[in-house]
């Protein structure tokens, strides 16, 4: 099952795509948050093309394990998408992701403006291999 993640953010949303057979996220996109919430022609396209069967939406825990402040805008977010789309949701733990991210990143020698617009497609992906992982018994 092809799956898509979503980094939610207010500007932007970062995309990442698990191949045919849900084992390995790769990051794909950043769009526009406003294109996508608005069920725009890039995003539709993206689901169309990749065929995808189900979106994972990032959630913010704190480190204490519990929903982040922003939990409740990502959830209602997240489910117009789903809703506009006719896909089923699910919800993945995205804490340190983002950090996880950057660190990547800065390893490949970008700076602070050179990720802007990497860092959430990279984020989506890692938690999006966590999500399948524990979806495949292969707790990482």
């Amino acid at each position: 099952m092809r799956t898509l993640a979503l980094d939610i953010g207010e500007v932007r949303i970062g995309l990442a795509v698990s191949d045919a057979q849900g084992r390995v996220a790769t990051p794909l996109k950043v769009l526009p948050a406003k294109d996508v919430l608005a069920d725009g022609a890039e995003f539709r396209r993206i689901v169309e093309d990749w065929e995808i069967e189900c979106l994972v939406c990032g959630l913010p825990f704190t480190l204490a394990g519990e929903e982040g402040p922003q939990a409740a805008s990502i959830k209602e977010k997240a489910g117009r998408i789903a809703k506009a789309r006719s896909l089923p949701l699910h919800f993945a733990d995205e804490r340190m992701s983002s950090r996880e991210a950057k660190r990547i990143l800065r390893e490949e020698g970008l700076d602070e403006r050179a990720m802007r617009g990497k860092v959430d497609m990279i984020a989506a992906s890692l938690f999006l291999q966590s999500w399948l992982d524990a979806r495949n018994g292969r707790e990482s």
